[in-house]
This record gives structure tokens, C-alpha cells and sequence, in this order.
């Protein structure tokens, strides 16, 4: 197994990104460690904001709703999941597992000590999130869930299928355009730049192929049981939990209406669908920052 660290260099100058590098250690193997990048603001609270990005993005995507959400008080950390970001990336595609993403990402909890989190969490960020949860419960306060899901293998869906498809098959797999083309307030250059900044070469991009293999849409998927097991704790969860979700996004259309369902925290809730793409946190930062701040109003 091979670590590979995206060299400082393709960082330099990002557009509207200028937050301090914070970094935690991830034990891989017993031989092995990764280095976990992170953003933290107000460090002084002990009440946290948890910002979990998906595929294939990193926390970059948040640059636009942390301004916002600093205003709240709270401590604000948003990471870059291993394989993502200024995160380090392993080489091997087949060493990336539902379950070390969830044991790995869960990392930022223990060693940070967070409690009273609030949970905003969009793609692969529910997948690991929602996990950590139900792991968890008394650590977080309330959820904000978007574009999302927390499959146990029931069947996909036309739109993740044809996602899975290019993933695998792509030749160039350029982030940035994948970015562009999964919001509705188009991006910049400079952003899609930012977006490929991470993957300077194709070895870099093991875990942003693998992603959308480990989502476990079918009976027999690994991580199954799992998630089962997962739910099972979430039907409980009665904290504040709401849905805000994307009317352009074809990828996680209708989840929402599973954690209203399933979620008991959902009930009354003031949940939207609001006009955007799968990566809302382009179309729509303020009113996602405004939904996390008000949660418990």
C-alpha cells in the first residue's frame, strides 16, 4: 500500500479559499498512517458544526457557508475525507471500504473530543455521516440532511447508474467539470481548478473512482448489514433533523422523503427542497448555512 500527499504547490491561490490547514493522524495499517486535513473556526466553543463533503469533492465545497455559519458562534470543522482534499490518498483503489471510511472519518470526532454536533451532511458525507450517528447518537444534537442517503441494498436508480457508469469509464476523470455539471449557479474556472487541485495525476484519484462502487444498492453489497443495523438507531433519533434538498438533483431525488419517514427528529420540521443541484453548497450556501443556524429555533 502506497500514501501519496498531494504536493502544497497545486493549493496555492484558490479561489475564496483561505482557511488555516489542521491536520490529524489516521492509522491505516499497523504499518501505515494518513494524514486527515481539516478546517476548524471559533475552536473555543463546545458546541460543533460538522460539514461532511462527499464525492468528489472536499471541503473546499464549503468555502462559501462557513463565513455564515462562523457568525453562529459555534465551532465550525469541516474535513477532507481520506483520499479527497488536502487529505493524504492512498494508491490502491481496492484498500477504500465503506467501513475504514466510516472508521477513519470518525477519527475527527475522538480526537477532537467534539460533542453537541450538528450534523450537515450532503452524498458520500450521509453515507459515512448518518453512521457516525448511529454509532454515536449522544454526541449530536440535531441533523441537517441533504441530497443524501443511507442505503441497505434495496435497488438504485437511473440517475446513480448512469453516475456509477462514468465514474468507472471516464478516461479523464476531471472533478471540477463533474462539479459544473451537477450545479444549477454555474462555477468558475478558478473553482473547477480548485476542485481538480487535489488529483494532480490519475494515481491520486483512486478513492473518486472507487466512491460510487461502494455504495451498497444491492441485497449482497458489503456494508449492508451495517446500515441495517444503522437504522435501526435512527428510527429512534427524536433530536431536530431536517431535510433541504436539491429540485435539480437527479442523483438523490425523493431521499428526503425516506428520513421523514424513518427519522423521528423529522416530524414537524421545517423541510424544503429548494432550487439547486447535487452539489447545493454551490447554488444555495446562505440558505443551507440559515437552515443549520435556525435548526433549534
Amino acid at each position: 500500500m502506497e500514501i501519496l500527499r498531494t504536493p502544497e504547490k497545486y493549493f496555492n491561490n484558490l479561489e475564496d479559499y483561505n482557511f488555516s490547514e489542521n491536520y490529524i493522524m489516521i492509522k491505516i495499517d499497523d504499518n501505515l498512517s494518513a494524514r486527515m486535513h481539516y478546517v476548524d473556526v471559533n475552536n473555543n466553543s463546545d458546541e460543533t458544526i460538522l460539514l461532511l463533503h462527499g464525492e468528489p469533492t472536499w471541503s473546499y465545497l464549503y468555502r462559501k457557508m462557513i463565513p455564515i455559519l462562523e457568525k453562529s458562534g459555534k465551532r465550525i470543522i469541516a474535513p477532507d475525507l481520506i483520499g479527497f482534499g488536502k487529505s493524504d490518498k492512498i494508491k490502491e483503489k481496492e484498500e477504500y471500504t465503506y467501513e475504514r471510511h466510516v472508521a477513519w472519518t470518525s477519527e475527527i470526532i475522538s480526537q477532537l473530543g467534539l460533542k453537541n454536533i450538528t450534523l450537515f451532511a450532503q452524498d458520500w458525507g450521509g453515507l459515512i455521516g448518518l453512521r457516525m450517528v448511529a454509532n454515536h447518537p449522544e454526541l449530536f444534537d440535531g441533523l441537517v440532511l441533504s441530497n443524501t442517503w443511507l442505503p441497505i441494498g434495496k435497488g438504485s436508480s437511473e440517475g446513480f447508474d448512469a453516475w456509477k457508469k462514468y465514474s468507472q469509464t471516464v478516461e479523464k476523470f476531471n472533478s471540477g467539470r463533474i462539479v459544473f455539471g451537477g450545479t444549477v449557479n454555474k462555477i468558475s474556472d478558478k473553482a473547477v481548478e480548485a476542485y481538480n487541485a487535489p488529483f494532480p495525476g490519475e494515481d491520486y484519484l483512486a478513492c473518486a473512482r472507487q466512491f460510487p462502487t461502494l455504495v451498497p444498492m444491492d441485497p449482497d453489497s458489503p456494508s449492508v448489514p451495517e446500515n441495517i443495523e444503522a437504522w435501526k438507531i435512527l428510527k429512534r433519533f427524536k433530536k431536530p433533523t431536517v431535510t433541504i434538498f436539491g429540485t435539480e438533483d437527479k442523483v438523490s431525488a425523493g431521499g428526503e422523503k425516506i428520513f421523514q419517514k424513518l427519522i423521528p427528529g423529522c416530524e414537524g420540521m421545517n423541510h424544503k427542497l429548494i432550487h439547486g443541484g447535487h452539489f447545493i453548497q454551490e447554488d444555495q450556501p446562505e440558505e443551507l448555512a440559515e437552515t443549520i443556524i435556525n435548526l433549534y429555533e
